[in-house]
């Protein structure tokens, strides 16, 4: 808990010390302006340690005192250049952020390059208030990943992001900060246990029957009829010495399925609206029909696959209740 609170009084302190950095375009480079450094905890502990220690060296004039307090000293000032130096002169450039459910890890990716020919050890990449350690090996860049929480949909920037290091001797921290041009989208979280999809809504305004045969649900056995594929045969009721029977499966047959907002009971909000549409659309995808969306006043036309269920999902995580008249075809 007291590492907790102490973290966000840093937080607080840096957010009004350095502020909020607009966007910044890559590459992002760590020149020296761009670095703090200041003493950790155990800095501060050390340094009062060596105070004191000079005090008794002065108060009973021990010369080996005084040799091991400036000696000590310089070790802890090398140690502060050395924290600056493994931050200087490093190039980020933003990555790829794939879009995740709402309550899911947003991944970010930052490609990080060390143009020097030296190994950069004990880094570590902060970002709403994860944190992700790693090392760069001389003259190389490496893409680190950094999973951030996600509360709601839309879209989602890694914002403030902190640079920093302790190394060698842990007794100062040097960061850098900075706001790469990296998002990702946050869909909808989909509804734990929807209702079935609406098969009684068709895009073309006709009904949409289920319980036709088809290939997606295992619903029973019958006897095999001579017209059905060998490959529904029920095999292991043969081998066991049962009668020839077919496997049945019910799948969603006729028209494009139509998932439209306005059908849903008003006395849903719109968070939960969406979220019964993320869930049936992810349904209707399973299925193997083809689906539109009608949300607010934009139309998604009939079709499936991946590619129109993101853009669906798309759809439901960007509505800010758009103007009617608008369609998406």
């Amino acid at each position: 808990m007291a590492a907790g609170n102490a973290g966000a009084l840093r937080g607080a302190a840096e957010r009004w010390l350095f502020g909020a950095r607009a966007v910044e375009t890559a590459p992002i480079h760590l020149g020296q302006r761009r670095i703090y450094v200041l003493p950790t905890a155990a800095g501060w502990v050390f340094a009062l340690v060596l105070l004191v220690m000079l005090i008794a060296s002065i108060n009973y004039s021990l010369s080996l005192g005084y040799a091991l307090t400036f000696l000590l000293g310089g070790v802890a000032l090398a140690s502060t250049v050395h924290a600056a130096r493994n931050l200087l002169d490093l190039t980020i450039r933003p990555g790829r952020g794939e879009a995740v459910f709402c309550g899911e890890d947003a991944v970010f990716r930052l490609l990080i390059d060390n143009p020097r020919a030296a190994r950069r050890p004990a880094l570590a990449l902060r970002a709403h208030g994860r944190e992700t350690v790693f090392e760069l090996a001389a003259g190389d860049g490496a893409e680190i990943a950094l999973a951030c929480p996600t509360a709601r949909r839309g879209e989602f920037a890694i914002g403030r992001t902190v640079l920093e290091t302790r190394w060698p001797l842990g007794l100062a921290r040097a960061w850098s900060v900075f706001t790469p041009a990296t998002t990702c989208l946050v869909y909808p979280a989909p509804e734990a246990d929807p209702p079935p999809l609406p098969v009684d809504r068709a895009a073309d305004g006709t009904r949409l029957r289920s319980g036709g045969e088809g290939d997606e649900d295992f619903s029973g056995l019958r006897r095999f009829r001579d017209a059905d594929s060998l490959r529904h045969v029920a095999w292991k009721v043969v081998a066991r010495g049962g009668p020839l029977l077919t496997k049945q499966f019910t799948g969603l047959v006729g028209a494009d399925l139509l998932l439209d907002s306005a059908a849903l009971p008003p006395s849903l909000d719109l968070e939960a609206k969406l979220s019964r549409l993320a869930a049936w659309l992810l349904a209707a995808e399973r299925s193997g029909c083809r689906y539109a969306l009608v949300l607010g006043g934009t139309t998604i036309a009939p079709g499936r696959g991946e590619l129109h269920l993101h853009r669906c999902l798309r759809q439901l995580a960007l509505f800010r209740n758009v103007p009617s008249g608008t369609r998406d075809a």
